[in-house]
């Protein structure tokens, strides 16, 4: 882990769908310039503590801190502000507007810190993007779409990217642009918070790893272990 104080530390966050509780106690950290995944089948719970960290669950407990902010309880557009940027799973891109309206819409002032991201800059990452200006995103394919998101995510200049599942259901060739992306974000010194259940992926980006089962983390250690523990990954990964 880089630097002495983490970027996000989170501690003993339970989350709620009505009355069903869903997580248990989860608590991880990320820190500055490391990528950590969070691992397991679907259903695991992984994308929900997304979400709880987000602010987007509307009953949880628990401590988020962020960049030395205890953001638990605040609302989702606060967060952002913070400086924390989340890749939903479902792309969600405004079909009716442009590649470049869509970055548009997720325009930031640089923060101190924080690596600055303009269109050039993103277009060099993602080259098919810079090819399609002025295309409409509802006429783009759901990789390219997925590029697209994690662009305008990028335009608020985060500190730290929540990237939920980026490897599901996108061609080979994308799943290798969005590898070497994580790894030329992590270059730049971004953090990132990564959902995923694609264990050669995750290896491929990631420092360390948790893995969660029911709501739980069952799992704390680096990629490294977690690929050579075969019991771990046949009891929580495997289908």
């Amino acid at each position: 882990m880089r630097g002495d104080q983490p970027m996000l530390t989170v501690s003993g966050l339970n989350a709620f769908y009505g009355r069903a509780q869903v997580l248990f106690d989860v608590g991880f950290e990320v820190g500055r310039g490391e990528v950590v995944a969070l691992m397991g089948r679907n259903g695991a719970g992984k994308s929900t503590t997304m979400k709880a960290v987000m602010g987007l669950m509307s009953r949880t407990s628990g401590t988020v801190g962020f960049r030395e902010h205890e953001i638990g309880g605040w609302q989702p557009y606060r967060i952002a502000r913070l400086g924390l940027g989340f890749v939903p799973e479902d792309r969600r891109v405004f079909g009716d507007l442009t590649v470049m309206e869509n970055l548009d819409t997720g325009r930031q002032p640089p923060r101190e810190g924080a690596p600055v991201w303009t269109p050039e800059k993103l277009f060099r990452l993602f080259p098919n993007l810079g090819e399609m200006r002025e295309r409409l995103a509802s006429r783009m394919s759901g990789g390219e779409q997925q590029m697209l998101t994690v662009s305008r995510t990028l335009m608020g200049n985060p500190h730290l990217v929540l990237l939920d599942e980026p490897s599901e259901g996108v061609a080979p060739v994308i799943v290798e642009q969005m590898a070497n992306m994580i790894l030329e974000l992590k270059r730049e010194g971004l953090s990132i918070l990564l959902s995923e259940q694609n264990l050669h992926f995750a290896e491929l980006v990631s420092d360390r790893a948790y893995v969660l089962e029911k709501g739980q983390v069952r799992f704390s250690g680096t990629m490294d272990e977690l690929a050579r523990d075969e019991a771990l990954r046949r009891d929580y990964l495997s289908v």
